[in-house]
């Protein structure tokens, strides 16, 4: 079985295409926590699109998952992914939350 340089280039595109939207999603953050340039509220909306946008980057570039009608499966996975993401989350800001209250009325 031959493999052709072209189908090999091909397939590493999406990789490479994933993995600078990837550090760009990382830096950009990190780089606005580092030199604050703007107030606490703007930075954090900025973290969560970029939290969000890097999702869909990692679902599409690395996983290779769509949102074709054919892909089924594929489309379970990503609402099971989905779902997941949401409980770990929100679990994670209910405990946040709740040690927050204990600390200050105690």
């Amino acid at each position: 079985m031959h493999i052709s340089p072209h189908r090999s280039e091909g397939t590493t595109k999406p990789y490479l295409v994933g993995l600078v939207l990837a550090l760009a999603l990382t830096a950009v953050p990190f780089g606005l926590v580092a030199a604050r340039p703007l107030p606490p509220a703007p930075t954090l909306a900025v973290i969560a699109a970029a939290a969000i946008v890097q999702i869909v980057v990692h679902l599409r570039c690395f996983l290779r998952l769509d949102l074709k009608p054919s892909s089924h499966d594929k489309l379970l996975v990503l609402c099971f992914a989905a779902i997941l993401i949401v409980i770990m989350i929100g679990g994670s800001l209910w405990i946040m939350f709740d040690l927050y209250d204990r600390m200050m009325s105690g």
